[in-house]
């Protein structure tokens, strides 16, 4: 059995803890690997390796950190099948949705190639008699990321990308159940020309969080996972001082109002709700149809959409969706479902018993359609991250509108409508981060910003886009005058720009 350690000064070295947890296949619920789980002692060796190359990472010409990820870039495009497999084997997803996860990394990783224009700041000439200002955009020195299993290789680099563009070194904690993706992507950015010490992985558990958040070396940390861990991980970098990005949970609804186009408004759902087993952030997870006519004729093109879905390990090019990342995850969500029932609601298409001949131990679900829910159950209000999509039916409007401003999370949202004053005052007052009109995941593109409101996100910036330039690096503001402009004499008052 494999055993994975961790990236650390330029190369692969194993774990020295003594400590370390099982890897699995979803799709076949076998232990694939072995993953060392880090000491502090390891944790100390990466920030050395940081703390060492940083300074001449960030004075190197912007030009030339961006020339490393124009190679990374065209690496990962030449890797992308090997890549795939290998997050589609310890993740579970088809192999095709893997692709997407590289391809949304590798988009980041595009926009911070303009790095030489992205850190430019400003310039006043003449701003006082004989006085010059100006801000410099400076790295902050080392920063971390801890990332979740759903996205081994986007979020990793969602992460890193900005944060060496920057100048800075960075340290990376990726989920322990599919590590060997951002293993590979390290790897990768050492053959695209990072010095040794920027780029480190150390792998670990709730350990290794705790040894990053105290540490005094790293000034930054940028998080993604549950609510509870991510409002903890945002305290805990307070207390020790240091900026950070938090971001947690979501339950995103989506608005069909009664002009919707309803084939493509079920279509939709199918894809958001069921794709990556719903083991995504943005996924849709509550449809609100508005009225009764609407959600009855939404109901039956869902049905069958539902019942037709395919599902298998990510070897077979033709599923829909593979397994959910483990059996605790597996078991939650049947639990879940169980709650769901039991609470009243209606269960349309039954996934509960699905198993598949010759992978009876794989992490399986079955998709799931729920009618009938209401904002007090269970199953609406929590984050199921499942292959499970709730009906809300609403009577009007602003009913609708009411369930994504009242629910505690505020990450995604959308409306399908031909209407286009309905759709601008929904997007004017809905109180959620990102939103989406006739589209269902409004994930934003590379060159804007992701984040949501609410107990979805916890800090004042967000990933990639012109966010992560500035959470990065630190503003130095220089007010320059020259001895030709200055007077004899002390001055005493408080000096004003007159």
């Amino acid at each position: 059995m494999d055993e994975i350690g961790h990236f650390i000064d330029g190369v692969r070295v194993a774990g020295t803890s003594g400590r370390s947890a099982q890897v699995f296949n979803p799709a076949t619920g076998q232990a694939s690997a072995t993953v060392a789980l880090a000491s502090a002692d390891e944790l100390q060796r990466a920030v050395d390796a940081a703390k060492a190359a940083q300074p001449a990472w960030a004075a190197t010409n912007p030009q030339r950190r961006a020339r490393v990820f124009m190679r990374f870039v065209a690496l990962l495009n030449e890797n992308m099948q090997a890549l795939a497999e290998m997050l589609s084997a310890e993740h579970g997803k088809t192999v095709e949705d893997s692709k997407g996860d590289i391809v949304r990394g590798l988009e980041v990783c595009e926009f911070v190639i303009g790095i030489p224009h992205l850190q430019k700041a400003e310039f006043t000439e003449g701003a006082g008699p004989g006085i010059d200002m100006y801000s410099l955009r400076q790295p902050l020195g080392i920063g971390a990321g801890i990332t979740p299993f759903n996205f081994p290789a986007m979020i990793p680099m969602w992460m890193f990308a900005p944060a060496i563009a920057c100048g800075n070194a960075f340290i990376l904690k990726p989920s322990e159940r599919d590590p060997s993706v951002p293993m590979r992507l390290a790897e990768l950015m050492m053959e695209a020309g990072l010095p040794k010490g920027i780029l480190q992985v150390v792998n670990g558990d709730k350990d290794a969080v705790d040894g990053i958040l105290a540490h005094p070396d790293i000034a930054a940390v940028s998080f993604v996972g549950s609510t509870p861990i991510a409002a903890h991980v945002y305290a805990q970098a307070a207390r020790f001082g240091k900026r950070a990005q938090c971001f947690g949970g979501a339950k995103n609804h989506m608005i069909i109002m009664p002009d919707a186009d309803l084939d493509q408004a079920a279509d939709a759902l199918i894809g958001a709700g069921y794709g990556s087993a719903g083991e995504r952030c943005m996924a849709i997870s509550v449809a609100v149809p508005v009225g009764e006519e609407t959600a009855n004729a939404l109901i039956d093109r869902l049905v069958p959409k539902v019942e037709a879905l395919k599902i298998g390990p990510y070897t077979d090019s033709a599923a829909d969706f593979g397994p959910v990342v483990t059996k605790a995850a597996q078991e939650k969500i049947l639990g879940l479902i169980e709650k769901g029932v039991s609470e009243g609601a209606e269960l349309k298409v039954d996934g509960r018993g699905f198993s598949m001949q010759g992978y009876e131990e794989g992490f399986y679900v079955g998709a799931c359609l729920f009618d009938h829910v209401t904002p007090e159950m269970d199953i609406y209000r929590e984050e199921i991250f499942g292959p499970v999509l709730s009906v809300v039916r609403a009577k009007d409007y602003e009913e609708a509108l009411s369930l994504p401003m009242r629910h505690e999370y505020g990450n995604g949202v959308a409306i399908y409508t031909r209407d286009g004053d309905a759709a601008r005052d929904f997007t004017s007052r809905v109180n959620i981060g990102m939103v989406g009109i006739n589209v269902p995941i409004p994930t934003p593109l590379a060159y804007h910003s992701f984040g949501g409101w609410k107990r979805s996100s916890f800090g004042d910036l967000n990933q990639h886009g012109p966010d992560s330039i500035k959470f990065w690096t630190r503003t130095k503001t220089v007010t320059s005058r020259w001895p030709s402009g200055i007077k004899a004499g002390a001055e005493f008052s408080m000096p004003v720009m007159r």
